[in-house]
């Protein structure tokens, strides 16, 4: 058996489903985690290499939504994280399931481990002060203590909920007296005074195994719903899928009300390493350089007498042109465009589903990924669709056809091999193909560079379902 002060720490990150508090307006969008919202790396990256100096260390499970997993895998990919653990949520089911499925899969392959549980929308100054909490909550954890970060508060915050602490710190932890819920402003003053209390910072550090068998406790419909998700799980490529049917019986519960609020046996160490959840616009204009005029800007934007104002045209080819404003956030991206005070700008939640109701394209992806790439919606119109198709070196699109559109492809980068029927040919850039209705192809890039068409798709119907695969090396082909 393994000896416990030999736990390797496995870094769980949660890219949970809070995209409409920040980004887009659309549920179909993808959720702020994915974003270089900071630096050029999304937050998702800046979570996973932010621990690559800690000792002991796995590789990190990632648990997301199905329609991410292309994204995840693609994000791993460029920061050189080969074959990620990637688990899919069938459904959103909130953390304590999605903690749980993690625990389990860890006991498959190890007798134990310490799991660091994270939120990749999180923002931490400090890394060196991080590490130093980490070691902390690492030597209680190893004590059987299920482990919760607590923020030291700068104020009277009540976006935040807090945790309030009692007795003498003991290995540089305290004992936990109660979870109090986001507070009014009153009460967040009060606790501010007090000095007993912390934010809740929604990270955790605690044995697979304690995990379970305090959740077997206190929340057994969780624990058991999930082992039974995990053990029949489905490999779908690189990623895992966990069982649906088993998935959806879990209660929607947060780990603090399944579990952390309820156990005798947890403990909260105190963090303060400039830790912020980027949870709305009006928090995220904190960060990031300003210029003389307090200005954030990010893309292609010219200001005129405009200050104290958050830009982001970063996703949009669009430039953005300011004139005579002050303290709004304006985010440009391909399918909507978000103007707002930054007093109001957390309310987007209040209007998605209306933007989305009110609008032909909201509920289509823009830009989507698949296991060969990616392709990024160009135009829509009656009866025709623009895209651009990027082909990864050495991936090829599934030999398939089309009932209701025929397509044309042409090739502006890398070389295009491409399979009519039985008949095979390169198109080299310049070069251009028409694809009948009906007609069987296939693209492919056999090449060491990426590939890049343009599609062209014309028809009365020209939905993604319109996709009848003949040969698929990706194992999507419906039996």
């Amino acid at each position: 058996m393994t000896d416990s002060i030999d736990l390797k720490i496995v870094p769980v990150i949660l890219c949970g489903g809070e995209g409409k508090r920040l980004w887009p307006l659309s549920r179909q969008g993808n959720p702020k985690q994915y974003l270089p919202l900071l630096s050029d790396n999304s937050m998702l990256q800046e979570t996973i290499l932010r621990l690559s100096g800690l000792p002991n260390l796995e590789n990190a499970i990632i648990v997301c939504n199905s329609e991410h997993r292309f994204l995840v895998a693609e994000q791993c990919e460029e920061i050189h994280i080969n074959k990620p653990t990637i688990l899919l949520e069938p459904i959103g089911r909130n953390t304590a399931p999605a903690i749980s499925a993690a625990a389990f899969h860890v006991l498959d392959t190890l007798n134990d481990a310490l799991l660091l549980v994270l939120s990749a929308d999180h923002y931490i100054e400090d890394k060196d002060s991080f590490y130093e909490a980490i070691n902390t909550a690492k030597t209680n954890a190893l004590n059987n203590k299920l482990v919760t970060f607590g923020i030291q508060p700068k104020d009277a915050n009540t976006d935040y909920g807090y945790i309030k602490f009692k007795g003498q710190c003991n290995d540089g932890a305290y004992n936990i007296d109660k979870f109090t819920e986001k507070p009014d402003l009153k009460n967040a003053e009060m606790f501010l005074k007090q000095g007993k209390y912390l934010w809740n910072s929604g990270m955790f550090m605690f044995k697979a195994n304690l995990l379970i068998n305090e959740l077997t406790e206190y929340c057994p419909l969780i624990s058991e719903a999930t082992k039974i998700s995990v053990a029949n799980a489905i490999k779908d490529l690189d990623f895992i899928r966990l069982d649906e049917k088993a998935f959806s019986v879990c209660p929607n519960e947060s780990i603090d009300y399944a579990l952390m609020e309820k156990s005798n046996n947890r403990v909260v160490v105190p963090l303060d390493a400039g830790w912020n959840d980027i949870g709305s616009w009006q928090t995220l204009s904190k960060f990031g350089k300003k210029d003389l005029d307090g200005n954030i800007i990010k893309g292609d934007v010219i200001t005129e007498n405009t200050s104290n104002t958050y830009i982001n045209s970063s996703s949009n080819r669009n430039k953005i042109v300011t004139i005579g404003i002050d303290d709004l956030v304006i985010i440009n991206t391909h399918d909507v465009t978000l103007i707002s005070s930054k007093a109001m700008s957390g309310d987007v939640k209040l209007i998605a589903d209306h933007v989305e109701n009110n609008s032909n394209n909201s509920s289509k992806h823009v830009k989507v990924y698949r296991p060969w790439g990616w392709f990024e919606v160009l135009e829509i119109g009656d009866f025709f669709q623009i895209k651009k198709l990027h082909v990864k070196a050495k991936e090829r699109l599934s030999f398939q056809f089309h009932n209701k559109r025929a397509e044309f492809w042409a090739v502006v980068k890398g070389v295009a091999s491409i399979r009519l029927e039985n008949k095979e040919l390169n198109l080299s850039v310049g070069d251009s193909i028409h694809i009948a209705q009906g007609e069987k192809h296939s693209l492919a890039n056999n090449t060491d560079e990426d590939l890049q068409v343009i599609e062209v798709q014309s028809g009365k119907y020209l939905g993604e379902d319109d996709i009848v695969r003949l040969q698929d090396i990706y194992g999507r082909i419906k039996k």
